[in-house]
């Protein structure tokens, strides 16, 4: 076992850093365990143009690369590993968390912040993976303003596609919906929305095979699943809206999650369990946004902060 920590952060986006920031100012022993490169989803995003303080917009890896290095400016430390398993266990004056990594390590703290973000369900074809970023987007809200006038895809037929779409003709010249039966599964309501918008149209009973671009997403290469015939959908931009899966799974058994395994917390960002906390796309919410994200990661940190000076009796009230 290693030292015990005061706080241990699972997750490097945006919300985690922000986490370890504010844990770290409050003098908190806090390290944070993240699998890959710190920065989440901002990794494989080209340009928010949403963040406060950049009127033209910033690159996503250049604003993962800010937080990193200002979280570890105030002395935030960062192991690279996979966390696979919170645990509950009896310390000496009372409860101490753990956190078990890939390599058979195995940490201890006084809390636990799971930051450990969504994952946007992907179509796996040829093409998505490379345009990412370039034109291929799993949330219309963070990229719709960038296809001002430009032809866009919408992959999917649930509300989230359906909103999402409708929420895109306030940018694009044409939005198109692809779905993969004869019928829209999204309330009604939205059916309706989307089916009297002018500049939506819909392409049923298809798929999308491909996404074609050499720089930049250039189109879809769809085919028609009664017919098999196929064709190719002019589009800039191409919007995955099949789902989103948040990575909870370390926690499955120890905190309470709803029936889609996002993290249930209250506004201080508590779980279930008194000590462990939970931010940012983890948990259930209604805004996923790098934004949203900080200021959960801010609030989460304050309040492990105060609950660990709790446990040590030095509290300040």
């Amino acid at each position: 076992m290693s030292a015990l920590y005061d706080i241990i952060i699972v997750g490097g986006g945006p919300a985690g850093l922000t986490a370890g920031l504010y844990a770290c100012r409050a003098r908190m022993k806090t390290i944070l365990i993240e699998k890959a490169l710190c920065g989440g989803q901002v990794l494989i995003t080209d340009t928010i143009e949403n963040f406060p303080g950049f009127p033209e917009g910033i690159k996503g890896p250049d604003l993962a690369d800010w937080m990193t290095k200002q979280a570890s400016h105030f002395g935030l430390e960062v192991k690279t590993s996979e966390a696979l398993k919170v645990g509950r266990n009896k310390g000496g004056d009372g409860e101490v968390f753990s956190v078990e990594l890939s390599g058979g390590e195995t940490l201890e703290a006084l809390s636990v912040i799971i930051s450990s973000g969504a994952r946007w369900n992907t179509l796996n074809i040829p093409g998505e993976k490379e345009l990412t970023g370039r034109g291929v987007s799993y949330c219309a809200t963070c990229d719709g303003p960038l296809f001002k006038n430009k032809e866009v895809v919408v992959v999917g037929g649930g509300d989230t596609a359906l909103e999402d779409a409708i929420f895109l003709t306030k940018f694009a010249g044409k939005v198109t919906i692809i779905h993969r039966r004869d019928r829209l599964r999204a309330t009604k309501i939205l059916q309706e929305r989307a089916l009297a918008n002018k500049k939506i149209e819909f392409c049923y009973n298809s798929v999308a095979t491909a996404i074609s671009g050499s720089k930049q997403c250039e189109g879809v290469a769809v085919k028609d699943v009664v017919t098999g015939a196929q064709k190719t959908i002019k589009a800039s931009g191409v919007f995955v809206l099949i789902g989103i899966t948040p990575n909870s799974g370390m926690a499955k058994g120890i905190v309470a999650m709803d029936e889609k395994g996002y993290i249930i917390c209250d506004n201080d960002m508590k779980t279930s369990v008194e000590g462990i906390f939970a931010c940012g796309d983890v948990r259930k919410k209604l805004l996923r946004q790098v934004v949203t994200a900080a200021g959960d990661g801010a609030t989460a940190a304050f309040s492990a902060q105060h609950y660990v000076e709790r446990s040590k009796g030095c509290e300040y009230k």
